[in-house]
C-alpha cells in the first residue's frame, strides 16, 4: 500500500517538478479566485445583479482561449516555453494587481472589468498550452504519465 502512494507522486522527488507543482497550484488558485471576485465584481457591486453583464465578463475572460487555440499551440512549440511561462504569469500577476488596485481604490468600471478580463484571457490563453507541455521537460519519459495527472490535480485542486 504505501509503494503505490509513493508511485501516485513519483514526479514529485525531481526538484524542479516539485517547483513547479507548488508554483502552479499557487497560480491555479490565484487565477481561480480573481475570476470568481471579478464576476462578483461585476454581479454585486458595477451592475446591482445585472447576469448579462456576468455572462460578457465570462465571455470576455474564456473566449480568448478558443479564438486563439491556433497561436498559443504554435508558441507553445515554437518558443522558448520557459518565458513563455514567465511572461504570461508576469502579465497575468500584473493585470490582477492593477485591477485590485482599481478596485480597492474605488475607481474601477464595468468597461475596465471587460478590458481586464479580455487581457487576462488573452493571457491565459498562451499560458495553458506551454503548462501543459512544459511538464515533460522537466520530468522525462519515465515520470510523465505521472506528472501529467499531478499536474491536473493540481489544476482541479485550485
Amino acid at each position: 500500500m504505501i509503494a503505490r502512494v509513493f508511485r501516485s507522486f513519483s514526479s514529485l522527488r525531481i526538484f524542479n517538478y516539485r517547483l513547479w507543482a507548488t508554483g502552479a497550484l499557487v497560480s491555479n488558485i490565484g487565477t481561480w479566485m480573481q475570476r470568481t471576485a471579478q464576476d462578483w465584481l461585476v454581479l454585486t457591486q458595477l451592475t446591482h445583479h445585472n447576469a448579462s453583464a456576468v455572462g460578457t465578463v465570462m465571455a470576455l475572460q474564456f473566449g480568448p482561449q478558443l479564438l486563439l487555440l491556433p497561436w498559443t499551440g504554435f508558441a507553445a512549440d515554437h518558443y522558448n516555453q520557459r518565458k513563455l511561462l514567465m511572461t504570461t504569469q508576469a502579465t497575468m500577476g500584473a493585470l490582477a494587481l492593477a485591477l485590485g488596485v482599481l478596485t480597492i481604490t474605488g475607481v474601477v468600471a464595468l468597461w475596465q472589468v471587460y478590458v481586464f478580463a479580455f487581457l487576462f484571457g488573452c493571457a491565459s490563453a498562451f499560458d495553458g498550452p506551454v503548462r501543459q507541455t512544459f511538464v515533460g521537460s522537466l520530468v522525462g519519459d519515465a515520470d510523465l504519465h505521472n506528472a501529467v495527472a499531478l499536474n491536473s490535480t493540481s489544476f482541479n485542486a485550485g
